[in-house]
Order: C-alpha cells, then structure tokens, then sequence
C-alpha cells in the first residue's frame, strides 16, 4: 500500500471553531491522515486527542503522523455507530470539549485503485472503508435483488435512471471488477443523458459505496451519541461533502436546538431545553485559495455547534 497522502479541508476554519473550547480530549471521529488532529493539538497544548477510523490504513497513518505528540495522542480503530462505547472506554475522566467528524471517501481511498472507490481504471468491485467487514460491492451488485438496487441508487445516488441501471447490472451479472460497472450503467443510460452531468457512473459509485458501508445509518448513530457525550461548552463540528450527509447533519442540528419541525400553522409544541446552540446559520465553504490547491475542497460543507449547559430542573 502506498503513502496514506490526505490533504485535510478546512483546517484554518476547523482549528478557529474549536479554539474556544474547554480543556479536556478532543475526539476526532475521521482521523484520516491525521491532518486535522495535528494542527488542533498544535494550536491547543492543552486538549488530548481520541482519533478514530475504519479504515486501517488511516489508523496506522495517523498513529505515525501524531507520534510526536506522545501520549496526548490516541488513535483507535473503530466506526461512528461505536463513538459512545470507544469514547467511554479511553477518555480516561476527561471532558469531551469536541468532537470533529470529515465525511466522504478520503483521497488514498479514491486514489488507490485496489480499492474499488474510482470509477476510472478497473478495480476489484470492493469498496470498504473497512477491509474487516464482509460486505463487499460485489456482494451488493450480484446478489442484490432488482428492486433493493433500484432503492440503492435512488436513496444514496439520487439517480434519474436507477431502474434502467439495476436492470442492465442484472442482466449483466456476475460483475467483476470497477469497469464491469462502469459498463452496465453507460449502457443503461441514454446517449443524451450521458453527455452532461460529469460521469455517468458517479451516482452509481456513490450509493454503491454509501451501502457497502452503511454510511448515513452510521451517521445518524454517530451524531446521536455525539451530543450527548460532549461537555457544556463543548463543541461538535461537522464537514460534508453532498447533499445527503450534509442534510442530515442540518436536521439532527435543527432537532438539538429545539427547533420546530411542524409546518408554519400547526399548533406549537411546548418548547424544550436545547441541547446546542448554532455557530452559524448556514454552513461555511471553503475559501478560493483552498479550492485552487485542492480541488477536491469545493463541495465541502462545515456547520458547527456548541453544547449549551443543562436547564435548572432540567
């Protein structure tokens, strides 16, 4: 395998939100490269560091690339849907003052062509963010009945032509490598279609990926245990790169604030105590600068959020 090479987004702007915080650990939920992690505990001597991934690859890359931080930094193997049970065993007493997730596939996974992320070249049909799991893309694509990958394509690809898709994989099968793929979806989608909107195959890869590693199901859990294992003052930071993540994330925010989610006329709920407060209405986007050196940048999306104290009574 070659060098775990992750250039992280929106540093400045995630080193500044966490800046306020309390002193305690710092859970970095998508260590990555640990890109992130270094420039926090850079600039914060006095927090510790919890870096989590499912990607084994990440985990050994970021254990290196903090090792000059010592024992202020822990990196671990594990999923979000496990944030509360790793949390709890390796904080060691300490306040969790934040807790950062980076979503998506990361750059050596897209770039690396054995693992089936890129839908250029010809790769196993893999896709795990987690080499351990057994569900690979393979088993999706040849053993998915039609209706569960038209459902598939249109959940996490939001794909106009899923139905003509799942049916070409079906009749294509057993799909074997990425341009296996790549083939039966360019056969199911009009010549029209095929000549806007970038690859053809991008909304097939994504929600083929999404299902493989269950990443909007692990989401959700993960965000869930996340408010309620941080410290008043405590922040949590969220950056998305599509629509799918970046709504969820924006409705579990909403929830946490005690915001209505009745339609306009509806009788009003009791108000209840907020969990969090919101750093910004909308989320931020990286800078110009950032995009031109990294192009990959430009669909990030970072809302944020702080933990307010608990109501008297409450």
């Amino acid at each position: 395998m070659g060098n775990y090479q992750h250039t992280p987004v929106m540093t400045r702007e995630v080193v500044e939100l966490f800046r306020p915080t309390p002193e305690g650990l710092l859970v970095d939920a998508t260590v990555g490269g640990g890109g992130h992690a270094r420039a926090l505990l850079g600039a914060r001597p006095d927090l510790h560091l919890l870096g989590m991934d499912q990607d084994s690859d990440a985990v050994v890359a970021a254990t290196a690339a903090l090792a000059e931080f010592g024992a202020r930094a822990v990196v671990v193997h594990g999923n979000f849907e496990d944030l509360a049970t790793i949390v709890s065993e390796r904080s060691e007493g300490m306040a969790i003052s934040g807790i950062l997730f980076d979503l998506g596939v990361s750059s050596p996974q897209l770039d690396w062509p054995q693992r089936g992320f890129s839908y250029w070249g010809e790769a196993p049909l893999d896709m795990r963010m987690d080499a351990a799991q057994p569900l690979t893309a393979a088993h999706v694509l040849n053993e998915y009945a039609e209706g569960d990958l038209v459902a598939v394509l249109e959940q996490y690809g939001e794909e106009r032509w899923a139905r003509r898709i799942a049916e070409k994989i079906v009749a294509s099968r057993p799909l074997v490598t990425t341009a296996d793929l790549v083939g039966a979806v360019k056969a199911a989608i009009p010549a029209r279609a095929r000549r806007t909107g970038g690859h053809p195959a991008r909304r097939t890869f994504q929600a083929i990926r999404m299902e493989v590693n269950r990443e909007l199901p692990n989401l959700a859990s993960g965000l869930d245990e996340s408010v309620h294992l941080l410290a008043p003052g405590g922040r949590i930071l969220v950056l998305a790169y599509h629509s799918l993540e970046d709504r969820l994330v924006k409705e579990r925010f909403a929830r946490w604030t005690g915001a209505s989610e009745l339609p306009p006329g509806m009788p009003v709920e009791p108000t209840r105590n907020p969990l969090v407060r919101l750093l910004m209405r909308r989320p931020l986007r990286p800078q110009p600068d950032e995009v031109a050196a990294n192009p990959r940048s430009e669909s990030a999306r970072l809302r944020a959020a702080e933990k307010v104290a608990a109501a008297s009574g409450s």
